[in-house]
């Protein structure tokens, strides 16, 4: 058979294009002729995809969610540029969560990265935000950019969502000159559809995965509605799905013009793979939990999208899944193979390549192979 392959990471272990790696050998052992194509949401993982489809990659210095210097990777074709805000804005750069993390962490480094690919030429910015660290509202960014964002005691407002209930001025001016000086636009990818404020929004929902409890939701929602009434009065854009993406970065963007694509599908047409979908018999997707939010916002729920509307087979491969084969089945995955039904959890962690070779091994046995 001919088989594509077209998985997202396994977070925290191996990137897209390595999970296709450990699967396609086995299978073309097996007789089978396999094709890669590594995907992604927008989130962590985007460069690396990007970079896996013959974008090159670029290195910047920039500021931490914390502060602290990280080096940042973007990739770049020609005039775009493709930045993942989880390389310099990322939960993954925090070594604990708290309370207090959750307040001070700020988009900045992200800004940083957008004004790297100004500087370097590019006019077509896409921007992929999921797996961050901030519930800034994207304060940070716009400040990296220019913008003049004041406290009530006329200081510069200090960073992270802690800090924006202080917020006494917001001019976007200077950051929307900037991209005009260098007749560049930029491009929200992302696949989250919350709106920035209230029960559905970026504090509630993701604020307690960064750390803050009860306190600091009430406290980092109120911030970001103060941000929302200087940057947003008229309140068109607040309530937009995918404004609350990455803790409000969603809505920096889109305040400075952003045109809003899906993460997913972005990656998937850099990647070819309509184009490789059409020769495939069978598809192979996956990353590392599989889960309800797989099926609806995630890379791998596109390709299976996709894979069923065009008739082809499609098989998920994950480190472990909360999914029952009922639900598998209604989604219109032929079969789920999940590393946890061969080996514990923790050497899945550890050491899934093994693993995912088995599964692949496993898989082919399936087809006859």
């Amino acid at each position: 058979m001919r088989i594509l392959i077209a998985a997202d990471k396994f977070k925290g272990t191996l990137t897209a294009a390595q999970v296709a790696g450990h699967l396609s050998g086995p299978l073309s052992a097996a007789g089978h002729a396999v094709d890669c194509v590594p995907i992604a949401d927008g989130g962590d993982g985007t460069v690396a995809a990007a970079v896996a489809a013959g974008l090159s990659a670029q290195g910047a210095e920039a500021t931490g969610p914390l502060g602290a210097p990280v080096t940042a990777h973007w990739a770049r074709s020609g005039a775009t540029a493709v930045i993942e805000l989880a390389e310099a804005s990322g939960l993954a750069l925090v070594s604990e969560s708290t309370a207090a993390t959750a307040l001070r962490a700020s988009s900045t480094g992200t800004g940083e990265l957008i004004r790297a690919a100004l500087e370097a030429g590019c006019t077509r910015i896409v921007v992929g935000v999921g797996g961050s660290a901030c519930t800034d509202g994207g304060a940070g960014l716009l400040q990296a950019l220019g913008a003049e964002l004041t406290a009530a005691d006329g200081a510069g407002l200090q960073p992270g969502g802690g800090a924006l209930p202080s917020l006494a001025t917001a001019d976007l001016e200077p950051a929307r000159a900037l991209l005009a000086a260098h007749g560049a636009r930029l491009v929200l990818a992302s696949d989250v559809d919350n709106p920035l404020l209230g029960s559905a929004g970026a504090a509630a929902v993701y604020g307690p995965q960064k750390g803050a409890g009860p306190a600091e939701v009430a406290a980092l929602d109120a911030g970001l509605a103060r941000l929302a009434d200087l940057l947003d009065p008229a309140g068109e854009l607040r309530g937009r799905p995918g404004a609350g993406a990455a803790g409000g970065v969603g809505f920096a963007l889109l305040t400075l013009g952003a045109e809003q694509v899906s993460g997913a599908s972005y990656v998937m047409d850099l990647a070819g793979f309509d184009a490789a979908l059409r020769q495939a018999e069978l598809v192979v997707t996956g990353e590392g939990r599989f889960d309800a939010q797989t099926l609806s916002g995630k890379g791998p729920g596109a390709v299976v999208r996709a894979a069923r509307a065009a008739g082809i087979p499609v098989w998920m491969v994950c480190g472990g899944s909360e999914v029952s084969a009922a639900q598998a089945r209604a989604a219109g995955l032929s079969g789920v193979l999940a590393l946890t039904d061969e080996a514990p959890l923790a050497a899945a962690l550890a050491d899934p390549g093994p693993l995912l070779a088995g599964a692949a091994r496993r898989l082919a046995a399936r087809l006859g192979g």
